[in-house]
């Protein structure tokens, strides 16, 4: 339908408290082929009746008993909010407050009393193609959103995935699985938000986490894979995982990666200060690093390895207590017993196929 088809099917509302000139206004109209014309001598229902249609014009009397044409302008801002409102003042006043007041009100375009058929036609015409442009324009920019919004989303699950991905790569190379990465950063975020982060500080470090042990790609096979007990300079090589993940994820301006950063960089310190590789105490390790280091933990200690067997619920939760103020934020030990049906849900929900520990 072009545009001169759409402006004949305009959905337009005249509002004049006389009958001769609504008779005289649907008259011009219906002879220049518009179809959807509707009309009213009472003010009062034009809410009424634009409950019942989307009107496209409104040919809109000024001095009218009950609501004037003001009253009804306000009445139509409400629901024109951030809208074009397609008011067409008609009126036999011609005095400069009158037009200023209806302008400031909204309106559009002004045709004076007696008026003139062609002029008529001609306006209303104007304000009807303005009012569908405007129609069009809304649309594109609706539609434009929507794209912009679809490919938004896959830029950001496209992210996740790399992350993952990335995390994942160091994860096979130390004998563990991508379903480790997913537990623990989900635990990590559910402990963030116990913690009292904010969702947004929470997300990221849900999509920070899976990168803390990426150094391992560093570390060589005859360290990372040695079934047995590490000596003093094999463990002093393993300790370095932690820095050259924090060189691989430094230098950008994300918030995200220099969140990444830190965690690769903090979670193997501890509350007491005898972590790696700087010592760190308390407070100085960044809650993104004292958060991940005790969900990396719990999840390390409940599920299966081909090194080890998995750990009981009982076993590792002693552990944890145990270890509050000393290898863990004393404050985040009771945050996880108090969550711990969230996040056995997690690990259920990811669990690995192999994994056949029986938490209890």
């Amino acid at each position: 339908m072009d545009l001169k088809q759409h402006i004949l099917h305009a959905a337009i509302l005249i509002v004049d408290d006389e009958p001769a000139n609504v008779k005289l206004l649907e008259k011009i109209l219906q002879r220049q082929g518009y179809r959807n014309i509707q009309s009213t001598c009472d003010s009062r229902e034009v809410v009424a009746l634009c409950d019942a249609t989307r009107f496209d014009a409104f040919l809109l009397d000024i001095r009218m008993p009950h609501l004037n044409g003001f009253d009804v302008m306000q009445q139509l801002q409400q629901r024109f909010k951030d809208d074009y409102l397609p008011v067409l003042v008609l009126t036999a006043q011609s005095d400069m407050e009158t037009r200023l007041q209806a302008l400031s009100l909204g309106a559009k375009d002004f045709l004076t009393k007696p008026f003139d058929q062609l002029e008529a036609v001609t306006r209303i015409h104007n304000l009807l193609e303005v009012r569908l442009m405007h129609n069009r324009v809304r649309g594109q920019n609706r539609l434009l959103e929507e794209q912009v919004k679809i490919r938004t989303d896959e830029l950001y699950r496209t992210r996740q995935e790399v992350i993952r991905r990335l995390g994942l790569a160091a994860e096979y190379r130390d004998n563990e699985t991508g379903n480790h990465i997913i537990r623990m950063s989900k635990y990590a975020q559910l402990l963030a938000l116990a913690y009292g982060l904010g969702e947004a500080d929470a997300e990221i470090i849900l999509n920070a986490a899976p990168m803390h042990d990426i150094g391992k790609i560093g570390i060589p096979d005859r360290v990372l894979l040695k079934p047995g007990k590490l000596d003093a300079e094999e463990w002093r090589i393993m300790q370095t995982h932690v820095e050259m993940g924090a060189n691989i994820l430094s230098g950008s301006p994300t918030e995200l990666m220099r969140t990444a950063r830190i965690i690769a960089q903090h979670h193997h310190e501890k509350w007491d200060g005898s972590g790696y590789p700087q010592g760190l105490r308390e407070e100085e390790i960044s809650i993104a690093g004292r958060i991940c280091a005790l969900a990396d933990v719990f999840d390390a200690l409940t599920s299966r390895r081909p090194y080890k067997p998995a750990w009981g619920l009982d076993e590792t939760l002693a552990f944890i207590i145990a270890e509050s103020g000393k290898h863990f934020d004393p404050r985040l030990v009771p945050l996880l017993t108090k969550n711990l049906p969230e996040i056995l849900a997690i690990k259920e929900e990811h669990a690995d196929e192999f994994n056949n520990s029986s938490l209890n």
